[in-house]
């Protein structure tokens, strides 16, 4: 843009909301959403928004990284590394994503050429005819791709036969304006003049000729045309392959969100007229209910009111987020020329890359319509006293009743000592259905009934399926009392009663089935253990007959194989020999 140009636009007033000026309706791809008027100097922030430079210095600092780095010019064309410099972030005015501002300002992004070819079609639109910008007498009638001013037709004349600028590409204005677009080269920073004709591979930038000769001169270089479709291809299939079915995606789950906003909304609605209904058939007490329950109803539309916006919002940000970056790439590959493709390929691959594997890309089963059914009026249900009056009604939203808990497991009623025994503790709601999450502040108290100082520690998991599983492992036999609580209050039924029963001893001895197997066969039938036998056994079913003795325990002299072995204090207490009878406790 001419110098001109420049001083006119930035004497302009700001464009109102409908981006009006003089009547007519000006191109928004022209404007800069900061200060409103059509660009000047416009830079691509690393989000692909696009901002006037002095805009962008403007901008208040998010935050400054203390760490310092060695700045690497973006154009690669042999300048010298700058002082170690913070790296400074700024948030888009646009979508607020901390973008990092090169140490050498906002000169140092790439330069958004299209916006250029905006605000220059919008000048010859919107403003008339254009003064010369070399005489500054006659109206333009022709420009200079070159050297970007408007020459009048005599200028024009003397410019093509000056031999510095025979060679530049004049066009006609009247041309431009029909054609909507303009298609000027891109000329080079470093030699005014040159179009960027060549791409330097190892560089990955546009050069000139005068640059591939100097600064590239030992780096390949090849024509624009040649490579820009391996380039514009890895821009095509990203948005193609990736970003697009993603913005269906993100369009399809957004609209689920306002869908369960509104059946949200409604159902809220349709409840609180039935509790509005149901309140104006009682006097004073049941209008305090009233009041009540629509308090509840609207904490818990409130609560899900919150979660939807959120989701909401995150939708609609990923959709910003994405969608500017599809738009932005497609109108550089549908009305960018190959150098301005090349220009803004590095900035505009790695958004891309950035949003196609970062942005946040919902799976249609995580994002459901939901009629927040949940939510519903229990007309019948019991609600305590109001001002002295027993009420009914209640707002149902699943949550735990306590009279609908139940309990399950063997070992709630018996235990072994010593032994850990285990039951469920199932939460349900006011239908008696199990709640279908956890997180409920379930406490269980074991305590013996007759030692009030013997508790039993308990330990509770979780399942997250609205049911717990309880462990305890009793020290002592006895009866315990089972106190099951949630959220500090008795489940139905409690406190619950467990019988808790003495170990069973092993026997640490043998089994003599008779004092004649036991002795090893001999005649004088003593048995092994060395204790007297009284005789009356007539055989022990292995062909022994006539031989006295009764199969017994060697330890304790239990006559029964499948029994518990005795203490010996026990067996003092019974028997002086230890092993003459059974006793059973």
């Amino acid at each position: 843009m001419s110098q001109s140009e420049q001083k006119e636009n930035a004497e302009k007033p700001t464009l109102n909301s409908e981006h009006e000026q003089n009547g007519l309706l000006v191109n928004p791809k022209a404007v800069c959403n900061v200060c409103k008027r059509l660009y000047r100097d416009p830079k691509i922030l690393p989000c692909l928004h696009t901002f006037c430079s002095d805009c962008i210095g403007q901008l208040e600092p998010f935050s400054v990284s203390s760490r310092s780095r060695r700045d690497v010019p973006e154009n690669g064309r042999g300048e010298a590394l700058e002082e170690d410099r913070p790296t400074v972030t700024v948030l888009c005015p646009n979508c607020d994503t901390e973008v990092d501002i090169p140490p050498s300002g906002p000169g140092g992004l790439t330069t958004d050429h299209l916006a250029l070819d905006d605000v220059f079609l919008e000048t010859l639109v919107t403003d008339g005819p254009l003064g010369c910008d070399l005489c500054g007498e006659g109206d333009a009638k022709s420009r200079c791709d070159v050297c970007c001013v408007n020459l009048c037709e005599f200028c024009c004349k003397a410019h093509r036969r000056q031999k510095r600028t025979a060679s530049h590409p004049v066009q006609c204005l009247e041309e431009l304006k029909s054609r909507g677009r303009l298609c000027r080269p891109v000329l080079c920073s470093l030699h005014p003049g040159q179009e960027l004709r060549l791409f330097c591979q190892p560089c990955d930038l546009p050069v000139c000729l005068e640059c591939a000769a100097t600064l590239h001169r030992d780096h390949h270089c090849c024509p624009t045309r040649d490579v820009i479709d391996r380039h514009g291809d890895r821009i095509r299939e990203l948005v193609t392959v990736r970003l697009r079915p993603c913005m269906e995606r993100l369009k399809d789950s957004l609209h689920k969100v306002e869908v369960s906003q509104e059946a949200l909304q409604a159902r809220v609605d349709a409840t609180a007229n039935e509790v509005r209904v149901f309140a104006r058939a009682y006097a004073s007490a049941v209008e305090a209910h009233c009041l009540s329950l629509l308090h509840c109803l609207e904490e818990l539309r409130v609560q899900r009111r919150n979660q939807l916006h959120l989701q909401r919002a995150q939708l609609q940000q990923a959709l910003l987020d994405v969608g500017g970056g599809v738009e932005f790439a497609e109108r550089l590959l549908s009305c960018g020329s190959d150098a301005e493709i090349l220009s803004a390929k590095g900035v505009t691959l790695r958004r891309l890359t950035s949003l196609a594997k970062n942005s946040y890309d919902p799976n249609p089963a995580t994002v459901a319509t939901d009629d927040s059914s949940g939510i519903s009026f229990m007309a019948r249900e019991p609600a305590g006293d109001v001002e002295g009056y027993p009420v009914v009604g209640v707002i149902n939203s699943k949550t735990v009743d306590l009279s609908k808990c139940t309990v399950e497991g063997e070992g709630l009623q018996r235990g072994v000592e010593g032994q850990q025994g285990h039951f469920a503790l199932v939460c349900r709601d006011s239908a008696g259905e199990q709640v279908a999450r956890g997180g409920e502040h379930v406490l269980v108290s074991i305590v013996h009934k007759e030692k009030k100082n013997c508790t039993v520690e308990t330990t509770v998991v979780d399942n997250s399926d609205g049911s717990y599983r309880v462990s305890y492992t009793p020290e002592e036999p006895g009866t315990y009392s089972v106190w099951v609580c949630v959220k500090a209050q008795h489940v139905k039924g409690s406190p619950f009663l467990l019988n808790v029963k003495r170990k069973l001893r092993l026997h640490s001895g043998t089994f003599h089935c008779c004092s004649f197997c036991s002795s090893g066969g001999a005649k004088e039938a003593r048995c092994g253990c060395a204790g007297t036998m009284p005789g009356g056994f007539k055989g022990c079913g292995h062909g022994h007959k006539g031989h006295p003795g009764k199969p017994h325990w060697s330890c304790c002299g239990s006559t029964a194989e499948q029994s518990e072995c005795l203490p010996q204090s026990v067996l003092a207490a019974v028997s002086p020999r230890g092993h003459l009878r059974t006793v059973e406790l």
